[in-house]
């Protein structure tokens, strides 16, 4: 359809005769019809032939459907074929559409020529003071709007963003006030002073009142976003001289499309002709789109170090380089946009520009609705989740999970909410009918299997948290009662066991989810198990000879032991090794295929284990005395809540060369016996000091040239036999 005729029939500018004569025409042609099935329908025979008739035609029509939904079924390339065939047409009405644009509008231009202005006149002096009395008012009531809006915001400078935006709203309605008032006013004045008879106004003032009162709320709309005069109140980050620019060239858009398109054309069109309405509306619709195109390159270096800025900010990742691309591209994509709106508008602006219209709001919409909500998910992220101190005392480890897996969630969530409003632009856009799909049994299916895979992994995943958490409680020591070593143990075990059950389970619920048939993989897993369990020997036996020694219970964490070669306190146990740390701080991690046997040092009770060595000539009575009074001392210090048995007395053990080896032992708890010994060992030596009880250690003597000793001194045990020159005297120093 081409925009002059178009617009030609939307004004009702058609041919009424003509209208009414094809009206009566289609009238009689009906009624005569009907009277002739009411006289086949009154007859019998006549009403079976028909019956008969009406059957015979439905059986051909439905044999002759049937061929015709065949060529639904095409191949690619005639699919493809038909599809360039449209394009290629479309192309062709495009262009043609265009060049009787521009034929009719010089049309419009020429016909103006020839046109009586003098009835014009008569009309446009009506409309103008009307106009007069309206914009008049109106800009009084601004002055006053604008007062009251300015000890607003003075008002509300600095204060909180609740209040400003409570401020900003009375603004709004104050604007909203004076539209409406100067609007009613411009009523009263077509109704009372430029109506020819009182209480009856003409079309032409109506329309210049209802093209003021939707242009102004619209350009109220976008002052109460910028809001260019009151700083304290605008909703957006921008300074004054940006606010101002952009509430200018906005203001004036709006004007210019508004007003010609709801008052100028349609007075033009029945006061003058059409063709130079639709000349107007040519010319002004391409006097925006130039407007719009000169600021964009105006903004086009402001608007990319924008989007530089925020990339920046992102550390130039992978959405970071999308900004600075978008930000290098969008003036191009700005004015491509703004050409094709307005050839659109050329070729079809009944049907094709509507729909672009309403489409880019839609997508506007839907495009802040998605920034806002990917905003407040980058600040969730960015932030992290802080517990409170009575959790984080008893779950110190929960704000780590936390961490760990909500970002990961909330980078799902942010790329789900990005492919919702692709999807919602290509809806609003026919590109790709979601909605439809999402509603048909196919859409369903995928969608529901989708879902319920994230509902899986997002239950797996709360099991982990609050399985972990429990664990973590139960061995925290300040809460509740202190777990014991085999708790310690198998709590462990139990929650690495967990996790790798809950992984695999997981996994293969959500595949079956998706559709994936997970009885190949279960067959596949037990064949791998297999290979496994031959190839991997050493594996297998340290798994079972683990179970084993969780089952015997034969050490836990904390425990200090003796595996094999290496002893020390066991750090970690899993199902197949077991990792001891040595008093020198190294790891040990020996798997449990070579442990031949394992030796606890602190289960249930330890011993002391005292053997002391004294000279040939000391008095026994006399050193099992000292040994009772050192443990006597000993349970004067701090050491006695760990000692859980008086001194057990074994006497004389064992015969020396130069010692005679009386042993006792101390009873203590479990891991507490090194401690205690070594302060029995201190003891004991300053209580046979005080007794005189010796304690042998070989003597040195050197001897020069086979004289008489010259010289001797005593040495300790550990050096003695070290020199070819030295003899091992007695206990009592005496040559043998």
């Amino acid at each position: 359809m081409l925009p002059v005729y178009a617009q030609t029939s939307a004004l009702g500018l058609g041919s009424a005769s003509e209208t009414t004569s094809d009206t009566a025409q289609t009238a009689g042609s009906t009624d005569a019809s009907i009277d002739a099935l009411i006289k086949i329908i009154e007859n019998d025979e006549t009403r079976a032939a028909l019956i008969e008739r009406l059957q015979q035609d439905q059986g051909t029509a439905a044999t002759a459907a049937a061929p015709a939904a065949a060529p639904a079924d095409l191949s690619i390339v005639r699919q493809l074929a038909e599809y360039t065939r449209a394009a290629a047409e479309g192309v062709s009405a495009t262009v043609h559409s265009l060049v009787q644009v521009f034929v009719d509008l010089q049309a419009g231009i020429s016909g103006a020529q020839g046109v009586d202005l003098s009835a014009f006149a008569a009309v446009a002096g009506g409309v103008i003071l009307v106009a007069v009395g309206l914009f008049g008012s109106f800009l009084l009531l601004r002055l006053l709007a604008h007062r009251l809006g300015g000890a607003l915001a003075a008002n509300v400078a600095g204060k909180g963003w609740f209040r400003r935006l409570g401020a900003a709203l009375i603004v709004v309605l104050i604007d909203l006030s004076t539209i409406i008032l100067a609007w009613a006013i411009g009523y009263v004045l077509a109704l009372t002073v430029v109506a020819g008879e009182p209480g009856r106004m003409g079309i032409n003032q109506s329309l210049l009142l209802n093209a003021f009162l939707l242009v102004e709320i619209s350009k109220l709309v976008a002052r109460a976003i910028i809001s260019p005069r009151f700083a304290p109140l605008r909703l957006i980050p921008a300074n004054d001289d940006n606010a101002a620019y952009w509430s200018f060239w906005l203001t004036r858009i709006i004007s210019l499309l508004g007003y010609t398109f709801l008052f100028v054309t349609p007075l033009l069109s029945t006061n003058l002709s059409p063709a130079i309405a639709a000349a107007v509306q040519v010319l002004v619709m391409a006097t925006a789109v130039a407007i719009a195109i000169v600021v964009i390159m105006q903004n086009r270096d402001a608007v990319r170090d924008w989007f530089t800025g925020l990339a920046e900010g992102r550390g130039n990742d992978g959405t970071g380089q999308l900004l600075l691309l978008l930000g290098r591209q969008w003036h191009v994509l700005a004015i491509v946009y703004l050409l094709a709106l307005l050839l659109v508008w050329f070729t079809n602006p009944q049907t094709a520009l509507p729909f672009m219209l309403a489409a880019t709001l839609q997508s506007l919409i839907a495009i802040v609705i998605g920034v806002v909500i990917v905003g407040f998910i980058g600040q969730f992220v960015s932030t992290g989740l802080n517990l409170p101190s009575d959790i984080k005392a008893r779950l110190p480890l929960l704000e780590t999970r936390l961490n760990t897996f909500v970002p990961t969630v909330m980078q799902v969530v942010r790329w789900l909410v990005i492919a919702g409003v692709l999807a919602a632009i290509a809806q609003v856009w026919s590109l790709f009918d979601f909605s439809g799909w999402i509603s048909s049994t196919d859409g369903q299916a995928i969608a529901g299997s989708v879902i319920s895979a994230a509902l899986i992994i997002l239950v797996c995943l709360a099991l982990y948290l609050a399985v972990s958490s429990w664990v973590e409680y139960r061995l925290n020591p300040n809460f509740g009662k202190a777990p014991t070593a085999r708790e310690k143990t198998l709590l462990g075990l139990f929650r690495n066991a967990f996790t790798i059950g809950l992984l695999i389970l997981g996994l293969m619920l959500a595949l079956a989810q998706i559709g994936v048939n997970i009885a190949p993989l279960l067959a596949g897993a037990g064949v791998i198990g297999l290979a496994i369990g031959f190839g991997a020997q050493k594996l297998v036996q340290d798994i079972i000879t683990g179970i084993f020694i969780q089952f015997e219970n034969v050490m836990n964490e904390g425990d200090v032991v003796a595996v094999g070669d290496k002893s020390g306190v066991v750090e970690k146990l899993t199902i197949r090794s077991v990792t001891i740390r040595d008093l020198s701080g190294t790891v040990h991690l020996i798997p449990f295929s070579s442990v031949d046997q394992v030796s606890n040092m602190v289960r249930g009770f330890s011993f002391h284990v005292a053997e002391m060595g004294v000279a040939y000539d000391s008095d026994i009575p006399l050193v099992k005395q000292a040994m009772f009074d050192a443990f006597d001392r000993l349970m004067e210090t701090e050491h006695k809540d760990f000692i859980l048995d008086n001194l057990e007395m074994h006497g004389v053990t064992g015969f020396g060369d130069s010692a005679i080896t009386v042993r006792a032992r101390i009873k203590t708890v479990p891991g507490n016996q090194w401690a205690t010994g070594r302060a029995y060992n201190e003891i004991i030596k300053a209580v046979f000091e005080e007794r005189g009880i010796e304690i042998p250690y070989p003597h040195v003597t050197y001897v020069a040239a086979a004289t008489k000793p010259v010289n001797s001194i005593d040495v300790p045990p550990q050096l003695a036999g070290t020199s070819d020159n030295l003899d091992q005297d007695g206990p009592n120093g005496d040559d043998d």
